[in-house]
């Protein structure tokens, strides 16, 4: 399910990808037990088709967290989902607001 980001050169061909599929990324603490809690609900719903997952530990690489926020524009948070369109973050959440329906809610 997830493509681990290490390097800002990632975000950046994520989103280029962006432009032919919906692309997520999870900012993930691996320090935090609500930010576990949302990662296993991702991995426990069902992957919606057409779309690619990727996976930030923030812990260890919180300079590309920095650069994601700064990036496409949105605040830090942890956990945190984007989702990205046509290069762009269209949709981001946050803590226990972050749920397969409402990322699936986005694509449609």
């Amino acid at each position: 399910m997830w493509n681990p980001i290490q390097q800002e050169e990632q975000v950046r061909q994520i989103a280029e990808l962006s432009h032919k599929a919906p692309q997520v990324i999870f900012k993930h603490s691996t320090r935090c037990s609500i930010s576990s809690v949302a990662k296993n609900r991702l991995e426990k719903a069902g992957v919606p088709t057409g779309v690619q997952f990727h996976y930030l530990d923030l812990i260890a690489h919180r300079p590309v967290s920095n650069f994601i926020a700064r990036f496409f524009g949105v605040n830090h948070e942890s956990p945190q989902v984007l989702l990205i369109r046509e290069g762009r973050c269209v949709y981001d959440e946050s803590h226990m607001g972050i749920s397969m329906d409402a990322i699936e809610e986005q694509l449609n």
